[in-house]
């Protein structure tokens, strides 16, 4: 039965869709081994990155402006930023105009979280992607075109 079935790439080896899935996944168990000891998971780190990143250029960070940072299901960073409230990593208050937003902050605690986060994560990039030495300019840039062409609005 199997034999009928057709595959236009004969070998999961050659299939980018399957080799990048195995990679994320890879990535991904190597990133829980260093945000776990920190309370974090890669989604909450992501979103903090997003917060930090954005709060440089304004006081003004709303969840939409974070969403939008991280190419992210607003609902889900919603729902995130509500657990990171929680752990006493972020404040949410009233926007200054308009009413139906919230401006999020990191706290002081947030802060040094993150910053810890950071480094951790820094390094295990680092050593996940060694392999690549030189060529890794080339491969970011690769994936920030993939990322840009397959946006969906």
């Amino acid at each position: 039965m199997p034999d009928k079935i057709e595959f236009h790439f004969k070998n999961p080896l050659d299939s980018p869709g399957y080799l990048l899935g195995q990679l994320t996944m890879l990535w991904q168990r190597k990133l829980k081994r260093v945000l776990d000891p920190l309370d974090l998971t890669h989604t909450q780190f992501a979103l903090l990155c997003a917060l930090a990143w954005l709060s440089r250029e304004s006081d003004n960070v709303t969840q939409v402006d974070i969403a939008n940072q991280g190419n992210a299901d607003r609902m889900m960073v919603s729902k995130v930023l509500r657990t990171l409230e929680e752990k006493k990593f972020i404040t949410r208050q009233e926007h200054k105009t308009d009413t139906r937003a919230k401006t999020i902050s990191l706290t002081e605690t947030g802060e040094t979280i993150l910053q810890k986060a950071i480094i951790s994560v820094e390094n295990a990039d680092l050593a996940f992607f060694s392999l690549l030495e030189k060529d890794l300019p080339d491969f970011n840039s690769s994936m920030a075109s993939l990322i840009e062409v397959n946006k969906i609005d």
